[in-house]
């Protein structure tokens, strides 16, 4: 061997030992991509409107030769029963609320979901077999790669035949690239191998410059195409997409042979610096989508709260349920409007929604069974009276069987409430009862009916004496009004033409002077509570802390107390004109209570006044 070919042999192997070097840099930064990719990649979530909507996209997968993708079949197995579990509860919430018994609920089959299983049965197995073909492709590619490199170990035994085997050499390296994944658990020691003798074998590699220079500059172009496919990437409207386009582009890379030395660390400088664009795009998207998991999960702990507070609220009538309940229901239609949380946090928090849910709606459920019992017994209660009613209707003993259907009338408003519906028919039937004795009667009492005309103009007198009260200002208004209503009521039967006439102008100028006593009498008390205030903070530190107490405990009571008048309402039927005249008194008792409902809030308020100025003068 001459000295100009050792000079050769010697160049060749530096070039080579930088080559290597190169190809071992852009090695270990594909495989921290790759890492990074494992770690970031997550499927793109659609979001479904309805249970359906996910059916068809499973069928989709299911009859397709699209590959089932786990994360996606986890995630629309989880909007899946997230949809069926809402409508299985919005069934058992409709049966509840319709007076159905909750033990007694069965749930019916749902061929959606029966559908929905087989689907996934098909992909289940569609993924098995997949995954099978997989493992088996890859132990195939390893058992390629082995023999690749048994190939390339005789080749370096034979440093003669080097020169010739060059194209043999390259083919291999072809066939290499063409071959991809392997076990995992082999894919770094085959990596090691196949390089060790890449590199013994260029070793004794005796290649002359001219085609030397001629592989570098094929190698050059390749590299700088897939530098120019990385900067592309930079405009790839899909992150996703760009992200997994860049992988395949780094393994090309890593698979292209050495340019030469003095542009090596310039091309891949190039690659590398398009592939921090992409990678840091991907990283940002992903970040972007956690923030935004962050955030929903913060927006659904805040309705979980909610829903927690208002299930330990103090329920105490119908009235108030039915308030929680509406509450609630508007919760659960904002959470349906609220996105994923995150993936460790999303099952967990909804959890705990559904928990303080079912707590409200179960205890509910059990209040209202009680209160079925009570409307059945109040039921069978009016029942009974409707039956004595009834045995007396057709009576001639005109005054004990009147007295004796008052008393029943006075009975039946002592009973308890029962179901609207069922409240008004027993209602109905029992008005009939009462209304035909009593027609009865005032049939047979003809002969009466001047005494009612004598009545009537007596009534009529008062009604006019009411009027010119109205009129008059003064001390001892409420004592002349109360004189005159007794002097109303000992006054005897009107006739029935004119009876409800009568009524309703008799109450318009009695409702009228109630409500100028009523707002004279407020304005008074509340002026002397105002006056006693002084004396009241005299008293002691928390005299005043201690009366406003009581007038708190007062509020409640009274606002409870218009509650029920207000409930009771709801239960009574106005169709009648006995209905319809207890309504009217009813109706005056809610607006006497609400006036005093406002007079305590204003003492309160008074007191809270007095509290202020004796702080600013502290």
């Amino acid at each position: 061997m001459d000295s100009q070919e050792k000079a050769l042999i010697e160049e060749q192997n530096v070039e080579q030992s930088a080559e290597q070097s190169a190809v071992e840099t852009v090695e270990d930064t594909a495989e921290e991509t790759v890492v990074e990719a494992a770690e970031e990649t997550t499927v793109e979530r659609k979001q479904y409107d309805n249970k359906k909507d996910v059916l068809e996209r499973v069928r989709e997968i299911a009859h397709s030769d699209e590959v089932p993708q786990k994360d996606e079949i986890d995630y629309l197995k989880t909007v899946f029963y997230k949809f069926h579990i809402a409508e299985r509860e919005a069934r058992l919430k409709e049966y509840i609320d319709g007076g159905g018994d909750p033990e007694q609920y069965q749930i019916t089959p749902d061929d959606t979901e029966e559908a929905f299983k087989a689907e996934m049965g098909i992909i289940k197995e569609k993924r098995q077999k997949l995954f099978r073909e997989q493992e088996q492709e890859k132990q195939d590619n390893l058992e390629k790669k082995l023999a690749i490199i048994e190939k390339l170990k005789t080749m370096i035994t034979s440093p003669e035949e080097a020169n010739k085997s060059y194209k043999d050499f390259k083919a291999l390296q072809d066939e290499w690239k063409e071959i991809k994944n392997v076990p995992a658990e082999r894919a770094n020691e085959l990596w090691r191998n196949y390089q060790l003798y890449v590199e013994q074998f260029y070793d004794l590699l005796k290649l002359n410059s001219e085609a030397r220079e001629y592989d570098f500059k094929k190698n050059l172009e390749l590299k700088t195409k897939l530098c120019e496919a990385a900067e592309k990437l930079a405009e790839e409207p899909d992150v996703i997409s760009a992200f997994h386009q860049l992988q395949k582009l780094h393994q090309e890379y890593r698979e292209t042979g050495p340019v030469a030395r003095e542009l090596r660390e310039e091309i891949w400088t190039r690659f590398k610096a398009a592939s921090t664009v992409i990678n840091k795009r991907h990283q940002q998207h992903f970040e972007a989508l956690r923030a935004k998991e962050e955030d929903n999960l913060a927006k659904k702990t805040a309705l979980c709260e909610k829903v927690e507070a208002i299930a330990a609220e103090e329920n105490k009538g119908s009235g108030d349920w039915e308030r929680h309940t509406k509450e609630i229901i508007d919760l659960q239609a904002e959470w349906k409007t609220i996105g994923f949380a995150p993936q460790k946090m999303n099952v967990k928090i909804f959890e705990r929604f559904r928990a303080a849910c079912d707590d409200f709606f179960g205890r509910k459920a059990e209040h209202f069974r009680g209160l079925k019992d009570t409307f059945k017994e109040n039921a069978e209660k009016k029942r009974a009276l409707i039956e004595k009613a009834k045995a007396l209707q057709d009576s001639t003993e005109w005054k004990s069987t009147s007295d004796k259907l008052i008393n029943l009338q006075k009975e039946w408003k002592t009973i308890g409430m029962v179901p609207k519906k069922l409240g008004d028919q027993l209602w109905e039937e029992f008005l009939g009862a009462c209304n035909k004795f009593f027609e009865a009667r005032n049939a047979a009492g003809a002969n009466t009916r001047n005494d009612e005309r004598e009545n009537l103009e007596k009534k009529r007198s008062v009604i006019e004496q009411l009027k010119a009260v109205a009129e008059e200002a003064g001390e001892g208004l409420q004592e002349k009004v109360q004189k005159l209503v007794e002097e109303y009521q000992a006054i005897g039967h009107v006739p029935f033409k004119e009876k409800d006439k009568l009524y309703e102008e008799y109450h318009a100028i009695l409702d009228k002077l109630y409500k100028e006593l009523n707002v004279n009498v407020a304005k008074r008390r509340l002026s002397k509570f105002k006056d006693n205030l002084k004396q009241v903070a005299e008293r002691g530190e928390n005299a005043l802390d201690n009366e406003r107490a009581r007038l708190m405990r007062q509020y409640e009571q009274l606002k409870s107390e218009v509650q029920t008048y207000e409930n009771n309402l709801g239960f009574l039927n106005a169709s009648s004109k006995k209905g319809n005249s207890l309504i009217d008194e009813m109706n005056r008792k809610v607006q006497k209570l609400k006036d005093e409902v406002m007079l305590v809030r204003e003492k309160i308020k008074a007191i809270d006044a007095e509290n202020r100025e004796k702080q600013d003068k502290e």
